[in-house]
Protein backbone atom coordinates (compact mmCIF):
# COMPACT_ATOMS: atom_id res chain seq x y z
CA UNK A 1 0.00 0.00 0.00
CA UNK A 2 1.32 3.68 -0.59
CA UNK A 3 0.29 7.12 -0.66
CA UNK A 4 0.47 9.40 -4.01
CA UNK A 5 1.30 13.33 -2.97
CA UNK A 6 0.49 16.37 -5.01
CA UNK A 7 0.93 19.85 -4.53
CA UNK A 8 -1.63 22.61 -6.39
CA UNK A 9 -1.85 26.34 -6.56
CA UNK A 10 -3.87 28.59 -8.94
CA UNK A 11 -1.99 28.78 -11.54
CA UNK A 12 -2.19 25.02 -12.73
CA UNK A 13 -4.30 24.35 -15.94
CA UNK A 14 -7.34 22.73 -15.17
CA UNK A 15 -6.81 20.86 -18.65
CA UNK A 16 -3.24 19.64 -17.65
CA UNK A 17 -4.57 18.73 -13.96
CA UNK A 18 -6.78 17.07 -15.16
CA UNK A 19 -4.82 14.63 -17.00
CA UNK A 20 -2.31 14.54 -14.34
CA UNK A 21 -4.78 12.93 -12.15
CA UNK A 22 -6.07 10.77 -14.70
CA UNK A 23 -3.08 9.40 -15.25
CA UNK A 24 -2.30 8.71 -11.28
CA UNK A 25 -6.22 7.15 -11.37
CA UNK A 26 -5.04 4.86 -14.02
CA UNK A 27 -2.24 2.78 -12.89
CA UNK A 28 -1.40 -0.68 -12.97
CA UNK A 29 -0.83 -0.67 -9.34
CA UNK A 30 -3.52 2.04 -7.80
CA UNK A 31 -2.59 4.20 -4.92
CA UNK A 32 -3.81 3.72 -2.07
CA UNK A 33 -4.61 6.82 -1.14
CA UNK A 34 -3.90 10.38 -2.73
CA UNK A 35 -3.06 13.35 -0.55
CA UNK A 36 -3.43 16.63 -2.99
CA UNK A 37 -2.22 19.77 -1.16
CA UNK A 38 -4.06 23.25 -1.79
CA UNK A 39 -1.51 25.55 -1.70
CA UNK A 40 -3.39 28.33 -1.08
CA UNK A 41 -6.96 29.40 -2.71
CA UNK A 42 -7.67 28.53 -5.81
CA UNK A 43 -9.62 29.26 -8.65
CA UNK A 44 -13.21 27.63 -9.61
CA UNK A 45 -12.43 25.78 -12.39
CA UNK A 46 -9.65 23.95 -10.87
CA UNK A 47 -12.05 23.73 -7.39
CA UNK A 48 -14.26 22.17 -9.80
CA UNK A 49 -11.78 19.50 -11.07
CA UNK A 50 -10.90 18.83 -7.76
CA UNK A 51 -14.94 18.18 -6.68
CA UNK A 52 -14.98 16.01 -9.57
CA UNK A 53 -12.27 13.70 -8.72
CA UNK A 54 -13.63 13.18 -4.94
CA UNK A 55 -16.91 12.21 -6.26
CA UNK A 56 -15.22 9.46 -8.20
CA UNK A 57 -12.58 8.54 -5.56
CA UNK A 58 -14.31 9.88 -2.32
CA UNK A 59 -12.68 6.98 -0.46
CA UNK A 60 -8.66 7.80 -2.02
CA UNK A 61 -8.09 11.13 -2.88
CA UNK A 62 -7.81 13.44 0.58
CA UNK A 63 -8.06 17.20 0.16
CA UNK A 64 -5.13 18.95 2.75
CA UNK A 65 -6.44 22.95 2.31
CA UNK A 66 -3.95 25.53 3.05
CA UNK A 67 -4.92 29.05 3.90
CA UNK A 68 -2.59 31.33 1.72
CA UNK A 69 0.10 30.06 -1.05
CA UNK A 70 3.37 28.33 1.10
CA UNK A 71 5.41 27.60 -1.65
CA UNK A 72 6.21 23.66 -2.91
CA UNK A 73 8.42 22.56 -0.28
CA UNK A 74 6.08 23.75 3.01
CA UNK A 75 2.99 22.62 0.88
CA UNK A 76 4.75 18.77 0.77
CA UNK A 77 5.97 19.07 3.99
CA UNK A 78 2.25 19.76 5.23
CA UNK A 79 0.93 16.85 2.73
CA UNK A 80 3.31 14.52 4.14
CA UNK A 81 1.92 14.85 7.40
CA UNK A 82 -1.59 13.28 5.93
CA UNK A 83 0.30 10.37 4.20
CA UNK A 84 -0.76 7.04 5.90
CA UNK A 85 1.75 4.73 4.25
CA UNK A 86 5.61 4.29 4.41
CA UNK A 87 5.84 4.74 0.37
CA UNK A 88 4.73 7.84 -1.54
CA UNK A 89 4.88 8.77 -4.31
CA UNK A 90 5.30 12.15 -5.86
CA UNK A 91 3.22 13.44 -8.81
CA UNK A 92 3.32 16.82 -10.03
CA UNK A 93 -0.39 18.37 -11.27
CA UNK A 94 0.73 19.40 -14.80
CA UNK A 95 2.82 15.96 -16.11
CA UNK A 96 1.58 12.59 -17.29
CA UNK A 97 2.65 9.38 -15.27
CA UNK A 98 2.71 6.15 -17.56
CA UNK A 99 0.37 3.46 -16.73
CA UNK A 100 3.19 0.84 -14.94
CA UNK A 101 4.85 4.10 -13.10
CA UNK A 102 4.11 3.27 -9.87
CA UNK A 103 3.85 -0.73 -10.61
CA UNK A 104 7.49 -0.25 -11.79
CA UNK A 105 9.02 1.35 -8.57
CA UNK A 106 7.68 -0.74 -6.02
CA UNK A 107 9.07 -3.80 -7.23
CA UNK A 108 11.85 -2.47 -6.89
CA UNK A 109 11.10 -1.75 -3.15
CA UNK A 110 9.65 -5.00 -2.71
CA UNK A 111 13.53 -6.72 -4.40
CA UNK A 112 15.59 -4.36 -2.44
CA UNK A 113 14.67 -3.60 0.92
CA UNK A 114 17.75 -1.31 1.45
CA UNK A 115 16.59 1.29 -1.04
CA UNK A 116 14.90 4.31 0.50
CA UNK A 117 14.98 6.15 -2.74
CA UNK A 118 13.35 5.09 -6.24
CA UNK A 119 13.88 7.41 -9.04
CA UNK A 120 13.52 7.03 -13.18
CA UNK A 121 14.11 8.98 -16.39
CA UNK A 122 11.40 11.06 -17.65
CA UNK A 123 9.95 12.34 -21.39
CA UNK A 124 10.16 15.81 -21.45
CA UNK A 125 7.34 16.90 -24.20
CA UNK A 126 5.58 20.03 -25.38
CA UNK A 127 1.71 20.24 -26.45
CA UNK A 128 0.76 16.43 -26.41
CA UNK A 129 2.84 13.30 -25.52
CA UNK A 130 3.31 12.20 -28.83
CA UNK A 131 5.84 15.09 -29.37
CA UNK A 132 8.67 14.06 -26.65
CA UNK A 133 11.69 16.03 -27.26
CA UNK A 134 13.94 14.95 -25.13
CA UNK A 135 14.69 12.43 -21.99
CA UNK A 136 16.18 13.22 -19.17
CA UNK A 137 18.52 10.49 -18.33
CA UNK A 138 19.90 9.76 -14.62
CA UNK A 139 22.37 7.31 -13.34
CA UNK A 140 21.23 3.99 -12.20
CA UNK A 141 23.41 2.84 -8.69
CA UNK A 142 23.90 4.45 -5.52
CA UNK A 143 27.63 5.58 -5.89
CA UNK A 144 26.91 7.05 -9.29
CA UNK A 145 23.41 9.11 -7.60
CA UNK A 146 25.39 10.29 -5.23
CA UNK A 147 28.62 11.64 -7.34
CA UNK A 148 26.11 12.47 -9.99
CA UNK A 149 24.37 15.23 -7.19
CA UNK A 150 27.59 16.96 -6.55
CA UNK A 151 26.88 18.50 -9.75
CA UNK A 152 23.35 18.22 -10.96
CA UNK A 153 20.08 16.87 -9.29
CA UNK A 154 19.91 13.01 -9.24
CA UNK A 155 16.60 12.69 -9.11
CA UNK A 156 13.73 13.67 -11.37
CA UNK A 157 10.96 14.45 -8.30
CA UNK A 158 7.89 13.98 -10.37
CA UNK A 159 8.03 11.03 -11.09
CA UNK A 160 10.10 9.64 -7.30
CA UNK A 161 8.76 7.01 -4.41
CA UNK A 162 10.65 7.28 -2.11
CA UNK A 163 10.20 5.84 2.25
CA UNK A 164 8.79 8.33 4.25
CA UNK A 165 10.36 7.54 7.25
CA UNK A 166 13.87 8.12 5.62
CA UNK A 167 12.32 11.93 4.40
CA UNK A 168 11.02 12.47 8.22
CA UNK A 169 14.46 11.47 9.22
CA UNK A 170 16.68 14.39 7.73
CA UNK A 171 13.72 16.78 8.67
CA UNK A 172 11.08 16.16 5.39
CA UNK A 173 11.02 18.81 2.95
CA UNK A 174 12.23 22.23 3.53
CA UNK A 175 11.38 25.93 2.23
CA UNK A 176 14.36 26.13 -0.10
CA UNK A 177 12.64 27.87 -3.28
CA UNK A 178 13.35 26.38 -6.55
CA UNK A 179 15.71 23.83 -4.89
CA UNK A 180 13.18 21.80 -2.05
CA UNK A 181 13.69 18.50 -3.84
CA UNK A 182 17.70 18.31 -4.50
CA UNK A 183 18.20 20.11 -0.91
CA UNK A 184 16.26 16.69 0.36
CA UNK A 185 18.25 14.38 -2.00
CA UNK A 186 21.25 15.98 -0.18
CA UNK A 187 20.18 15.34 3.27
CA UNK A 188 18.98 12.31 2.58
CA UNK A 189 22.16 11.06 0.90
CA UNK A 190 24.36 12.66 3.34
CA UNK A 191 22.10 10.73 6.25
CA UNK A 192 22.99 7.55 3.96
CA UNK A 193 19.53 6.70 2.37
CA UNK A 194 20.19 4.34 -0.22
CA UNK A 195 18.81 5.54 -3.99
CA UNK A 196 18.42 3.86 -6.97
CA UNK A 197 17.12 4.98 -10.82
CA UNK A 198 15.50 2.89 -12.81
CA UNK A 199 16.49 2.69 -15.93
CA UNK A 200 13.55 3.99 -18.32
CA UNK A 201 11.21 6.74 -18.66
CA UNK A 202 8.20 6.49 -16.12
CA UNK A 203 6.72 10.06 -16.57
CA UNK A 204 6.10 12.44 -19.66
CA UNK A 205 7.13 15.74 -18.00
CA UNK A 206 5.45 18.90 -19.87
CA UNK A 207 7.75 21.75 -20.92
CA UNK A 208 6.62 25.43 -21.58
CA UNK A 209 8.06 28.68 -22.79
CA UNK A 210 7.25 29.53 -19.09
CA UNK A 211 9.36 27.18 -17.68
CA UNK A 212 12.75 28.34 -18.85
CA UNK A 213 11.98 32.06 -18.08
CA UNK A 214 11.44 30.47 -14.21
CA UNK A 215 14.35 29.01 -14.54
CA UNK A 216 16.44 31.86 -15.29
CA UNK A 217 16.80 35.76 -14.49
CA UNK A 218 18.80 37.21 -11.33
CA UNK A 219 16.62 35.98 -8.55
CA UNK A 220 16.86 32.29 -9.59
CA UNK A 221 20.32 32.95 -10.70
CA UNK A 222 21.14 34.29 -7.01
CA UNK A 223 18.94 31.34 -5.44
CA UNK A 224 21.07 28.61 -6.98
CA UNK A 225 24.30 30.62 -5.59
CA UNK A 226 23.00 30.51 -2.25
CA UNK A 227 21.67 26.69 -2.39
CA UNK A 228 25.42 25.52 -3.78
CA UNK A 229 26.95 27.51 -0.41
CA UNK A 230 24.34 25.79 1.67
CA UNK A 231 25.82 22.40 0.16
CA UNK A 232 29.00 23.63 0.46
CA UNK A 233 28.93 24.65 4.14
CA UNK A 234 27.34 20.79 4.78
CA UNK A 235 30.06 19.22 3.52
CA UNK A 236 28.68 17.59 0.11
CA UNK A 237 30.37 19.28 -1.92
CA UNK A 238 34.27 20.83 -2.17
CA UNK A 239 34.77 24.58 -2.65
CA UNK A 240 36.12 23.29 -5.96
CA UNK A 241 32.76 22.25 -6.74
CA UNK A 242 30.93 24.90 -5.52
CA UNK A 243 32.63 27.10 -7.70
CA UNK A 244 32.50 25.07 -10.89
CA UNK A 245 28.70 24.69 -10.03
CA UNK A 246 28.24 28.30 -9.81
CA UNK A 247 30.43 29.38 -12.86
CA UNK A 248 28.18 27.16 -15.11
CA UNK A 249 25.07 27.53 -13.83
CA UNK A 250 25.35 31.15 -13.56
CA UNK A 251 25.72 31.62 -16.63
CA UNK A 252 22.98 29.56 -17.50
CA UNK A 253 20.20 31.74 -15.85
CA UNK A 254 21.49 34.98 -16.96
CA UNK A 255 21.15 34.65 -20.70
CA UNK A 256 18.37 35.41 -22.72
CA UNK A 257 15.24 32.76 -22.13
CA UNK A 258 15.45 31.35 -25.62
CA UNK A 259 18.78 31.33 -25.90
CA UNK A 260 18.47 28.71 -22.30
CA UNK A 261 15.44 26.94 -24.03
CA UNK A 262 17.59 25.84 -27.05
CA UNK A 263 20.68 24.79 -24.44
CA UNK A 264 18.33 23.08 -22.52
CA UNK A 265 16.93 21.05 -25.23
CA UNK A 266 19.88 20.22 -27.43
CA UNK A 267 22.42 20.22 -25.37
CA UNK A 268 21.30 18.98 -21.70
CA UNK A 269 19.68 16.55 -22.83
CA UNK A 270 19.82 13.57 -25.26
Amino acid sequence: MFSVLLSVYYRESPIYFTQSLNSVFSQTRPPSEVVLVQDGPLTKELDSVITSFISQYPSILKVVKLSTNQGLGKALNEGLKYCSYDFVARMDTDDIAKPCSFERQLDVFEKNCNIDVVGSWLEEFEGNINNVLSTRKLPELHKDIYEFAKSRNPINHPVVMFRKDAVWAVGGYQHFPFFEDYFLWVRLLMNRAQFYNIQDSLLYFRLSSDMFKRRGGWKYAMDEIYFQNAIRKMGFISLWQFIKNVFIRFVARIIPNSVRATLYKKLLRK
